[in-house]
């Protein structure tokens, strides 16, 4: 882009690295985080600058990106009286990074659309590794030429990044992704603790039939560490719960039938139950170790 201004708004495991995959690709970056000293943490590895509010992070910003928590957390900092949107003047770029629901992607492009402002709907995939690798993978929600303009921008800690269709896409596409990944993650745990009680070397079977038509992401990222019982690490089981309740909730708006994904939903609040919300979301092999 022909201006290198941009700003990022959430600092967390997602936003940190992100950001400073921006700086180093030489954009003058301005961050901002409800953690002051955060930012400070940021500003201190990777230069540039941090801001006390949204607005004043995303004043002068060519484009303003943010990863929070939620859907309020998203309205607070985009809408708030010290939100981002006030602040951006038109023809800028807002980009939601946010896992958060279609319903607000759309509130937010029309508050962005009222100011001039361009917006997209963004979340990614690839977790913390991802995004600490600049591997991540974008699922955009928004118009054809904002998402042109934007690009080159998300392609800085992105591998892939496709424009999903018109506004909330992005999310819906996302609410896609983590419905898929429960269903997987049940069936590994299932499979790993099956391989286990019938007496197999679990890490032999993993590796042979990670090989064939079993393979996917979450046995090859996964697989070990969940024979290890090891679970301190990687997209903890309550931001999974808050994830899923978003697929579930649209899906009782659009009909779509979730019956895996709603137990599913169920087994991890078991987990929460058992202490373990801030363990990876592959926790799930716990329930079945513990209840045998």
């Amino acid at each position: 882009m022909a201006d290198r201004k941009v700003a990022f708004l959430g600092l967390g495991v997602m936003g940190y690295p992100m950001a400073g995959h921006l700086a180093r690709a030489g954009f003058v970056v301005t961050v901002y985080n409800r953690t002051s000293a955060k930012a400070s943490q940021w500003v201190a590895a990777h230069g540039g600058t941090s801001a006390a509010t949204p607005a004043d992070a995303a004043r002068g910003a060519a484009v303003v990106l943010m990863c929070v928590g939620n859907d309020d957390d998203v309205r607070s900092v985009a809408m708030g009286d010290a939100g981002a949107v006030s602040s951006m003047a038109p023809g800028s770029i807002l980009v939601d990074h946010t896992t958060a629901s279609a319903r607000v992607a759309l509130d937010l492009h029309a508050a962005a659309k009222a100011r001039g402002v361009g917006f997209l709907d963004a979340p990614v995939s690839g977790g913390q590794a991802g995004a600490e690798n600049g591997k991540l993978t974008v699922m955009v929600g928004g118009e054809e030429k904002t998402f042109a303009s934007a690009e080159p921008v998300l392609l800085t800690y992105a591998r892939a990044v496709t424009l999903m269709g018109g506004p909330g896409s992005g999310q819906l596409t996302k609410m896609v992704n983590q419905i898929c990944i429960a269903g997987l993650v049940q069936a590994l745990s299932e499979g790993i603790n099956f391989a286990s009680k019938a007496g197999l070397d679990a890490e032999l079977v993993l590796d042979v039939i990670g090989k064939g038509a079993a393979q996917s992401w979450q046995m090859e990222n996964r697989g070990k560490t969940m024979l290890a019982d090891k679970f301190d690490f990687g997209f903890a089981v309550d931001w999974m719960r808050k994830d899923l309740s978003l697929c579930l909730a649209e899906a009782r708006v659009n009909g779509a039938a979730l019956p895996v994904t709603a137990v599913v939903d169920q087994f991890y609040s078991g987990v929460q139950a058992r202490g373990g919300g801030r363990w990876d979301s592959s926790s799930l092999i716990r329930l079945l170790r513990d209840s045998s």
